[in-house]
């Protein structure tokens, strides 16, 4: 039976094919769980002929009762927000800039703006920081903020010009009909709209950036990844999966918490919308009137005969 003029509700063939690809797929994804943990846990030959432990075996994990393992990991938790925090404040901004620039009216503040923008968008985040770095001899804190403001402005820029393009051009032509100049119509008007259209994409992109924090290592900023390396080379490599494992936890809980206060932001942001009520129109001299009821002909006498039978 249809249930939508776009698709036909599923029969009992298609019902049954769902179901055994669903059940297929649950199989394979807990096989493919139960191998990678074989393997992990298997016993395994280093390179001098020894045999060493499994991954999940306790020798591997007992540097976890160590406080200062959780100390090193709480320093560099705290390193990464902060180097996080201010490259993407100052990445905004550069977005901003960059939106302005590729969206002026000269050609020859557009140009320059744009060929910066795209030079930035294709080069290796890594390559950058690193470029920072040397040449402006920074510390490891400033090349990677620079590094990651410079590169993820450019992209949230680009964000913001669609945002700005795709608005109706009767928003600009109101702006300067009321005797706005055309930026001040672009910062009262046109700029609000765009940047709360495109916020998903920039929260989404303030994610991404929290992960590329792991990328200064390059400059021995003390990020999470570094000081995982650095707590692997004082235990040493045998607890090379537990340091990595925990860390992965900590990367994980950051960035999810991140992404769930992204969508709760874009989600209040957003337009709020309430329930409208149509309005009746009330005909004028209609107020105290009663509908009157006019009976089809040949029908008086027999509703006169079923109220008498009724009495």
């Amino acid at each position: 039976m249809s249930t939508s003029v776009l698709y036909d509700a599923p029969g009992p063939k298609t019902r049954r094919n769902s179901t055994i690809a669903s059940v297929v797929g649950a199989l394979a994804i807990i096989g493919l769980l139960a191998w990678v943990y074989f393997i992990l846990a298997s016993p395994r030959v280093n390179a001098n002929g020894a045999e060493q432990p499994g991954m999940f075996d306790p020798s591997r994990t007992d540097i976890l009762a160590d406080p200062e393992v959780w100390g090193a990991f709480g320093r560099g938790v705290i390193a990464t927000l902060q180097m996080a925090g201010s490259a993407a404040v100052l990445a905004i901004v550069v977005g901003i800039l960059f939106s302005f620039g590729r969206t002026a009216a000269s050609k020859w503040v557009r140009y320059p703006t744009s060929i910066l923008l795209e030079f930035f968008r294709g080069m290796p985040l890594l390559l950058l920081i690193f470029f920072v770095f040397l040449l402006f001899s920074t510390g490891g804190y400033w090349a990677g903020v620079l590094g990651l403001a410079i590169y993820n402005g450019a992209i949230i820029g680009e964000a913001l010009r669609a945002g700005i393009s795709s608005l109706p051009k009767g928003q600009r032509e109101a702006g300067l009909s009321v005797g706005l100049t055309s930026l001040q119509t672009r910062f009262i008007i046109e700029f609000p709209q765009a940047f709360r259209q495109m916020l998903p994409i920039i929260l989404a992109q303030l994610v991404v950036l929290l992960k590329d924090t792991s990328l200064a290592y390059v400059v021995a900023y003390p990020e999470l990844s570094r000081t995982i390396k650095e707590l692997q080379n004082f235990y040493g490599s045998r607890y090379l999966f537990t340091l990595f494992a925990v860390g992965l936890v900590i990367y994980l809980v950051m960035n999810v918490s991140l992404s769930y206060i992204a969508r709760y932001i874009a989600k209040k942001s957003g337009p709020k919308l309430g329930t409208i009520t149509p309005a009746v129109p009330k005909v004028p001299g209609a107020e105290g009137t009663r509908a009157i009821t006019i009976p089809r002909p040949g029908t008086e006498g027999r509703e006169r005969n079923e109220g008498d039978r009724l009495r």
